[in-house]
């Protein structure tokens, strides 16, 4: 990590409250790096992070810590904090396109409950880049308004061992082969799925840890393993 988006990227991944994370001028640092580890190769958000200010932004630090002013040290540490706080979310939005804000928009609904207290708290069950996968999807739902498909890409991205099938010959039916076991955990993440993408007239069955069998499928047609349909 060099770079302070870097840093901010990596600890929200690791689920790191920001606001635990606090930014200080580097007493010796390298000109060639805005981030100052003792360990060059650290992968770890640690809770000070020292920072060379001059490495991108000289025209705004330059006279801020002048090595002959000793006053009001706490009072120009704390807005050295949060000046880096405020360009670190400025260099993340560079960054971002149209339809990465469109999708930032979806996840703040989900999670401030414009999409029901049910989607709110099972999306908690998912990790950040899982629901960056549900809210792209629901964007492309949005455009698209290919619900099937768009359930069979999000299934499949949640749980990779699933497949989904449609019975459309006599009435609109999908099954739905998970391929885990059926645990609470799974269980809810599947219901968040199911109630985003599956089209209203659809039927559903599940099937967890155990396939239906289908003829000349050898992995559904196994002794004492085999799910009725």
């Amino acid at each position: 990590m060099n770079y302070i988006w870097d840093l901010i990227i990596r600890a929200k991944r690791n689920g790191t409250d920001l606001r635990d994370v606090t930014f200080v001028p580097a007493r010796v640092y390298s000109p060639y790096m805005e981030l100052s580890h003792t360990n060059l190769n650290a992968s770890d958000v640690e809770r000070t992070i020292e920072v060379n200010p001059y490495y991108r932004f000289f025209d705004i630090f330059r006279d801020l810590f002048d090595i002959n002013n000793e006053e009001q040290v706490e009072l120009r540490e704390t807005l050295f904090d949060l000046v880096i706080h405020f360009l670190a979310d400025m260099d993340l939005m560079q960054g971002m396109n149209k339809r990465e804000y469109y999708i930032r928009f979806i996840l703040n609904d989900m999670h401030s409950g414009v999409y029901g207290k049910r989607i709110r708290r099972r999306l908690e069950l998912f990790g950040r880049e899982e629901q960056e996968v549900i809210a792209c999807n629901m964007l492309r739902l949005y455009d698209t308004g290919e619900a099937v498909h768009l359930l069979r890409d999000t299934l499949v991205r949640m749980f990779p061992r699933s497949t989904l099938y449609a019975n459309c010959e006599e009435k609109d039916e999908l099954l739905l082969y998970i391929g885990q076991a059926e645990r609470t955990e799974a269980k809810e993440k599947l219901e968040l799925i199911l109630e985003l993408f599956l089209p209203v007239r659809f039927d559903t069955e599940i099937y967890w840890g155990h396939h239906f069998g289908i003829l000349d499928v050898d992995y559904t047609m196994i002794q004492d393993g085999i799910a009725l349909y």
